[in-house]
């Protein structure tokens, strides 16, 4: 087997972090984050994994509605900027319009974590840089694994998954249907 077709079998465990707090013409938040959910599901090899629902404070300015967040993990053989870009398309296909830092928006993905990947470049840095300091991104991921570690940390013992004031879990993993 050719090193070109090998790497294009390989596959890498992703984390991608959901958030959520502006409709569109499809529907809330909620279904928004359950359509992307499901444009997460042609991008896996197999299963998508989602976390429960959160409701959480927005991060940057505070004259923005709440945010709906979620992750979800899975298999791909995309590489990480192949990700990446499907994921810019999953978010403009639900209306995703940059306005301001940290401000409202239809549908946000990050990458939060890809395999073992360790990658900053001007596009795209993995892990991501704030998944330590955001209880809204350890929260969920730590119920897909409670033992995952960023860094040698384990997340459980970051300082964010301790924070739970301005967050709560609206519902379980069963708050979307992948079809």
């Amino acid at each position: 087997m050719s090193l070109v077709a090998k790497h294009l079998l390989t596959k890498n465990r992703v984390y991608i972090g959901m958030g959520s707090n502006l409709s569109n013409d499809s529907g809330d938040s909620r279904q928004i984050l359950q359509q992307a959910v499901c444009a997460l599901n042609t991008l896996a090899t197999g299963t998508v994994q989602v976390s429960g629902l959160y409701l959480s404070k927005p991060m940057g300015p505070q004259d923005q509605p709440d945010y709906f967040n979620a992750v979800a993990a899975f298999e791909t053989t995309l590489s990480a900027p192949e990700l990446l870009i499907a994921l810019q398309q999953i978010e403009q296909q639900a209306g995703r319009i940059r306005v301001r830092r940290w401000g409202e928006r239809t549908l946000d993905l990050d990458i939060l974590l890809f395999g073992d990947l360790s990658i900053t470049t001007p596009e795209l840095t993995i892990p991501h840089s704030g998944v330590l300091q955001r209880n809204f991104v350890v929260m969920p991921l730590l119920e897909l694994d409670a033992q995952l570690q960023i860094g040698g940390m384990l997340l459980k013992d970051s300082a964010a998954a301790q924070q739970t004031a301005d967050i709560g879990r609206i519902a379980d993993s069963c708050w979307v249907t992948i079809s």
